[in-house]
């Protein structure tokens, strides 16, 4: 297998119907911290008490039933992205880039659970 560039970290993203009263349940019952909360995004970054585990709870109308993604911090998304995007993995669409922070790549598994690459650009 090719070196797709692992950074280390393991984010969580987790969809809610409100990322605030979210954030404060993870604060008070799981001991996490908030990052930064980005209000236009409707998502909240957290640091967990696992070492490199962080969450994005991110604010959806309806939360899916199925639970979180894996998303894995890679150095490069464009690069991991055409690593695997060769050997046959299907993406939901193109890369996005969000407010020069962060660039995500979502893609699938073979039974359709939900993956995604990201890359830190700030």
């Amino acid at each position: 297998m090719g070196n797709l560039g692992f950074t280390g970290k393991l984010v969580c993203s987790i969809s809610v119907r409100d990322h605030k009263e979210s954030a404060e349940w993870y604060r008070d019952t799981l001991a996490c911290e908030t990052v930064f909360a980005q209000e236009e995004m409707g998502m909240t970054y957290m640091s967990t008490p696992v070492g490199n585990v962080w969450l994005d709870i991110s604010q959806v109308e309806s939360p899916p039933v199925g639970g979180p993604a894996l998303v894995w911090g890679v150095e490069s998304v464009d690069r991991a992205r055409a690593e695997i995007e060769g050997k046959g993995v299907r993406f939901d669409g193109p890369t996005r880039e969000f407010g020069g922070m962060v660039k995500l790549a979502t893609f699938f598994d073979p039974d359709g659970n939900t993956l995604m690459f990201y890359e830190n650009l700030a």
